[in-house]
């Protein structure tokens, strides 16, 4: 299937800071919710279907330029969990040892990310490694029971929600941030975006979840917003899902099109 476009109306919701006491004046701080993309039926295909990001890496998912990091800390806090991989969980464990370059490199803009070895990200463990195909950091999770939220890059656990900022003036002369949670399409990878061989968020073959991302992606959404933010979310959201299989007003082209349904309000 070809992925939809990328320009298609959508619905968008947005509300106050709900944590903000209303008595204490305009809100400093407004969510702005892209309600057609986390009720749409996204999920990663990662490993049972992706073609990947360059068609002559398909096993690579998303993985193959490696993660930058957001700051410092984002850094810090993976390589906490860093030092608990072993040979058994990290097939390149070798080579992100510091004397054989490490696991963080330097763009050629000065920005930090995790280094590329073999090809592809430096966590990333081949199908055939014993101890599990895909992230080591991902894994890891999954074997000290806790959230990937909390073991890999900001930007690898967000993929594909996008959190953007902007200050918003109002006429009276006061303004306010606002927060915007939306998809993070082709164009959010900047110019080379338009390059990727194959890109999820677009394509219904990844819109095959049995629920909506508002829901599968609760941990990654509670981390971006709050918890009484996502309340509201969550709230917004079931308020417009359908009470039946109806589309939602504004359903996302690649679920319509995973469902076999023609888009429409």
């Amino acid at each position: 299937m070809a992925e939809t476009p990328l320009d298609v109306p959508r619905l968008w919701v947005e509300f106050p800071d709900p944590e903000h006491d209303p008595d204490a004046g305009p809100a400093p701080q407004v969510f702005r919710v892209d309600v057609t993309w986390l009720t749409s039926s996204w999920t990663c295909v990662f490993g049972r279907g992706c073609r990947g990001i360059f068609a002559d890496r398909p096993a690579d998912g998303c993985c193959t330029l490696g993660a930058h990091f957001s700051d410092t800390d984002d850094e810090r806090r993976v390589g906490r969990w860093v030092r608990e991989l072993d040979d058994a969980t990290w097939q390149r464990r070798d080579a992100g040892r510091r004397r054989a370059g490490g696991w963080v490199e330097v763009d050629e803009d000065g920005a930090r990310k995790t280094r590329v070895v073999d090809g592809a990200c430096v966590f990333l463990n081949d199908p055939d490694f014993p101890g599990g195909y895909g992230c080591a950091l991902h894994h890891l999770a999954a074997r000290r029971g806790v959230s990937y939220v909390e073991t890999k890059p900001d930007v690898c656990w967000q993929l594909p929600l996008r959190r953007t900022y902007r200050t918003v003036e109002r006429p009276d002369g006061t303004s306010y941030l606002e927060v915007s949670i939306g998809e993070y399409d082709r164009r959010g990878w900047g110019e080379g975006g338009h390059d990727l061989d194959w890109y999820c968020t677009g394509s219904p073959e990844a819109h095959v979840a049995a629920v909506p991302i508002y829901r599968s992606s609760e941990a990654e959404l509670r981390e971006l917003v709050g918890d009484a933010a996502y309340a509201e979310i969550v709230r917004h959201c079931e308020a417009l899902r359908p009470r039946r299989r109806s589309l939602p007003l504004y359903v996302h082209p690649a679920t319509a099109a995973a469902r076999g349904e023609a888009r429409r309000p």
